[in-house]
C-alpha cells in the first residue's frame, strides 16, 4: 500500500489524512506541520479574542495524539519540510526543536501549506504592537498584547473577513476601534450597494470607519503608534492589526519546479494533481476552477479546502474524482448583521465581460406579522438570455444564511431564475413566508426576463434625462420619515388611477417606492394605460444605501 506524506494540517491536510485512513488501513500516512498545532479552527480565532468562544481548547480540533489514536496517522508537529526531491520522491524535513534534518520517501505527496498574511512594506510596520492573525500563536500574541498593554484604542487595516471579525472583537472588549479600508467598501465579495448596509451597521456601533484610505507609515512611541494615511490624516492607536488579505504559500512548490498558475497559486488539474502526477495540492495555496466562468481562481475558504483534501485522498488511493469548481459561498457576521454571497458579484461579471441582469428584493425573513421578523436584502444576478443564476448576495439580521445557501445549491444544480420561482420552501409564520425571499427574487427576475418589467437601477437615477420623470409612489408620511428622491413627483400608489392625468404621456415615467414592490404595481397600471415606464428595482432602500 502507498506511503502518503502530507505537508500542512488544518482544513485540507487533516481532511486528506482522515479520508485516506478511512479508505485504507494499510497505507502509511505521515503529516508534517511546522507549527505546534496540526488541526485547529482558524476561522474561530477572532471569536476567542473577542470572548464569544471562552475555552481556548475548543479551537483545537485534533492533536497529534488524537490523530494517532483514531486514524493511525503519524503527525509530526514542529517539523518543517524544507525541500522536495521529485526525482528521488523524497522530502527533506527539519526538526524545528533541535534543528536536525532527515529524509522521508513518499509514493504520493500532498501539499496543503495554506496561505500567508500579506504584510505590505509600510514604513515602521515591523513593531511589537502590530499583528496579523492566521494561527493559534498569532492569536495568543494578540491576547497577550491586549492583557499587557490594556490599549484604549485599536486599529484594524483591511475590511475583509478577518478585519471585520477583529473589529467586532475589539468592540466587544470595550476598546475604541478604527477600521481602515483602501477600497471604497468593506467585504469586497459583495457589491458596493450591498456593502452599504454593513457600513451603516459599523458606523452605528461607533466604529471609526475610514474608506478609500491607505496606511502609509507607522511610528512607534512611548504611548503607542501614530498611523499616517495617504489622505494626510493621522491616527493615534495602541494596537494595530494588519488584515489586508493573504497570498498562497508556494515556496516549496516553486523550489521543486512545480507549475505555478497565472494568479500565483499552485496549478492543479481537476483531480487536484500538480504538474507532477505524484504530488497533489489542496486548499488556500492552489488555483482552482471557478464554478461560473470555468477559469482559474483563488478562493481561500475552508469548505473548498476540506472537499479538495478528501478528493485528493481518494485519487491517491486509486479513484478518479474530479473537483467541480468553487462558487465562493461565504458569510460574515458584522455585529447584528450577516452578510453573505455566492457565485460572481457584479464587479467580477463586468471584468469577465459576462452579460447579466440584476434584481433586488427587501422583504421579511419570516411572516411580517409574527414577532421578530427582520428585513433580508437580497441581490440576484442572472443571465438575461437563459436565466442562469450567476450570483447572489444578501444582508440582514436573520435568515441570510438560509437564502444564500439555497441560491448556492440552485446555482450548482444549474437552475434558472424561472425554475427558482417554483422552489418549495418550508413555511410557518415563525420561520418563513408563503412567498419566500428566494421566490420573490425569482418572480422579479423572471418578470424582467419576460419583459413584464422594464428595469431601472439605482445608479441610473443620477442621470435621468429631460424626457424622463421620476414618480415616487410612497405615502407622504414615508417621505418625511425615511427620505426623498431629488426632483421626484409624489403620487401615492393607491391614488394613482385617479391621478393619471397629472403625468405626461410624452415622457418615460420612472416609478420608485421604498423597496420596489409598490413600484411594480404602479408600473403595471401605467403601462396598461399607455404610458412608457420603468420600475426602480430595489426602490429607495437600495438607492440610499448605495451611497453609504
Amino acid at each position: 500500500m502507498p506511503k502518503i506524506l502530507i505537508i500542512g494540517g488544518v482544513a485540507g491536510g487533516a481532511s486528506a489524512a482522515a479520508r485516506a485512513r478511512r479508505l485504507s488501513e494499510d497505507a502509511e500516512i505521515i503529516m508534517f506541520e511546522r507549527g505546534q498545532f496540526v488541526s485547529f479552527a482558524n476561522c474561530g480565532l477572532p471569536y476567542h479574542i473577542g470572548g464569544d468562544i471562552k475555552d481556548r481548547s475548543k479551537l483545537l480540533l485534533q492533536t497529534p495524539e488524537s490523530f494517532l489514536a483514531r486514524f493511525n496517522v503519524d503527525v509530526r508537529v514542529m517539523n518543517e519540510v524544507v525541500a522536495i526531491n521529485r526525482e528521488a520522491k523524497s522530502v527533506t524535513v527539519r526538526n524545528l526543536v533541535d534543528g536536525s534534518e532527515y529524509q522521508e520517501s513518499y509514493d504520493f505527496l500532498l501539499l496543503s501549506p495554506g496561505a500567508s498574511p500579506i504584510v505590505p512594506p509600510t514604513t515602521g510596520i515591523d513593531n511589537p504592537l502590530t499583528f496579523s492573525l492566521r494561527n493559534i500563536p498569532d492569536m495568543d500574541r494578540i491576547i497577550n498584547a491586549i492583557q499587557s498593554n490594556k490599549p484604549s484604542h485599536a486599529t484594524v487595516v483591511g475590511g475583509g473577513f478577518i478585519g471585520l471579525e477583529m473589529m467586532e472583537a475589539f468592540h466587544q472588549l470595550g476598546i475604541q476601534t478604527a477600521l481602515i479600508e483602501m477600497a471604497d467598501q468593506v467585504m469586497t465579495p459583495v457589491d458596493k450597494e450591498m456593502a452599504g448596509f454593513v457600513h451603516q451597521e459599523i458606523r452605528g456601533k461607533g466604529i471609526d470607519l475610514r474608506l478609500s484610505t491607505a496606511l502609509e507609515a507607522v511610528n512607534q512611541h512611548d504611548k503607542g503608534l501614530t498611523l499616517s494615511f495617504n489622505n494626510g490624516e493621522s491616527l493615534e492607536t495602541g494596537l494595530l492589526i494588519m488584515a489586508i488579505g493573504v497570498r498562497p504559500e508556494t515556496t516549496l512548490a516553486r523550489a521543486a519546479g512545480l507549475k505555478i498558475g497565472e494568479l500565483g497559486g499552485i496549478w492543479v488539474n481537476d483531480e487536484m494533481q500538480t504538474s507532477d502526477p505524484f504530488i497533489y495540492a489542496v486548499g488556500d495555496a492552489v488555483e482552482e476552477k471557478d464554478f461560473v466562468t470555468g477559469k482559474q481562481t483563488i478562493v481561500p475558504l475552508a469548505g473548498p479546502a476540506n472537499r479538495q483534501g478528501r478528493m485528493a485522498a481518494d485519487n491517491m488511493l486509486g479513484a478518479n474524482e474530479t473537483y467541480q469548481g468553487t462558487q465562493g459561498t461565504a458569510i460574515c457576521k458584522v455585529f447584528d448583521l450577516a452578510v453573505a454571497s455566492t457565485g460572481k458579484n457584479e464587479k467580477q461579471l463586468e471584468r469577465e465581460g459576462i452579460s447579466y441582469e440584476k434584481v433586488y428584493v427587501h422583504t421579511a425573513s419570516h411572516a411580517s406579522y409574527y414577532p421578530g421578523a427582520e428585513v433580508v436584502s437580497l441581490k440576484l444576478m442572472f443571465a438575461p438570455e437563459t436565466g442562469k443564476i450567476l450570483g447572489g448576495q444578501a444582508v440582514g439580521k436573520d435568515g441570510v444564511d438560509k437564502r444564500i445557501d439555497i441560491l448556492a445549491v440552485a446555482q450548482r444544480a444549474g437552475m434558472t431564475v424561472e425554475q427558482l420561482q417554483h422552489v418549495e420552501l418550508t413555511y410557518a409564520p415563525p420561520y418563513g413566508s408563503a412567498k419566500d425571499v428566494i421566490n420573490q427574487a425569482a418572480f422579479v427576475a423572471t418578470n424582467v426576463m419576460k419583459g413584464d418589467i422594464k428595469a431601472m437601477h439605482y445608479h441610473e437615477i443620477e442621470t435621468l434625462g429631460d424626457d424622463q420623470v421620476l414618480l415616487d409612489v410612497r405615502n407622504p408620511g414615508e417621505l418625511e420619515a425615511v427620505g426623498r428622491f431629488p426632483n421626484a413627483i409624489n403620487i401615492p400608489v393607491d391614488q394613482l388611477r385617479q391621478r393619471l392625468d397629472e403625468l405626461p404621456k410624452d415622457k418615460e415615467i420612472v416609478v420608485a417606492c421604498q423597496v420596489g414592490l409598490r413600484g411594480n404595481v404602479a408600473y403595471r397600471q401605467l403601462v396598461n394605460n399607455g404610458f412608457k415606464a420603468k420600475n426602480l428595482i430595489g426602490g429607495y432602500r437600495t438607492w440610499k444605501t448605495a451611497f453609504c
